[in-house]
């Protein structure tokens, strides 16, 4: 459904553009984020898209950033909880399999594959600092990066060929996503020498952080 065309504020009128592409995203996948489509979900012209974006490419890049800041909004609420309580490794999981479900992962592909590249990095930074806390003294802070890094590109790529590869070691349609989800979960749990009701061990030096809470994730 469209709205009225009127005068809006540039950060209102670029949040309601990105909005409206998300939206497209998930019904349509990259294929339905059309200039046009855009324009009329938000109740403007082609010309008004394209004079906060400039172009479709634009567009879509700055959604995938716009994916990448809801990422790190659910993390932060995540990782809080992590204080009072066990690393809900499920939950970081899952919160990763969300974002990409709705999309996001098929829209990183087709950007990477175009030859976009984000500058930016360390996104998952808090992730692995958190993770890291809660190893076992002596644990390789590269050994935390490495597999939150394995975990991130297994979620990215898990909506567009997590059933093919599982179809190619004897799974069938009834495996799906959500036992993929768990297995990770237990991966995570194994290859970092945590248990379930792991509490922080004495803190590692070689941590990213050095002592305290997680901080913040990174604007």
């Amino acid at each position: 459904m469209t709205t009225s065309r009127a005068r809006r504020a540039p950060e209102e009128a670029r949040r309601l553009i990105l909005d409206a592409a998300a939206s497209l995203l998930g019904e349509s996948g990259v294929a339905g984020i059309q200039m046009r489509a855009v324009a009329a979900r938000v109740g403007m012209t082609d010309a008004g898209v394209a004079h906060h974006f400039g172009n479709r490419e634009k567009l879509l890049a700055e959604l995938l950033r716009h994916g990448g800041r809801r990422l790190r909004d659910a993390l932060q609420g995540l990782l809080a909880g992590w204080l009072d309580q066990e690393a809900d490794l499920l939950g970081l999981v899952e919160a990763l399999h969300t974002l990409y479900r709705d999309g996001y992962g098929e829209l990183a592909v087709a950007l990477h594959a175009a030859g976009w590249h984000d500058p930016g990095s360390g996104m998952l930074d808090p992730v692995v600092d958190a993770l890291h806390r809660l190893r076992p003294s002596g644990g390789s802070l590269d050994d935390t990066r490495l597999a939150v890094a394995a975990l991130h590109q297994a979620m990215a790529t898990e909506p567009l060929y997590g059933s093919d590869f599982r179809r190619s070691a004897g799974l069938t349609a009834a495996d799906g996503s959500s036992a993929q989800v768990r297995w990770w979960a237990r991966q995570l749990h194994l290859a970092l020498g945590l248990r379930p009701d792991t509490d922080p061990g004495p803190r590692d030096p070689g941590s990213p952080a050095g002592s305290g809470p997680p901080g913040p994730a990174p604007g």
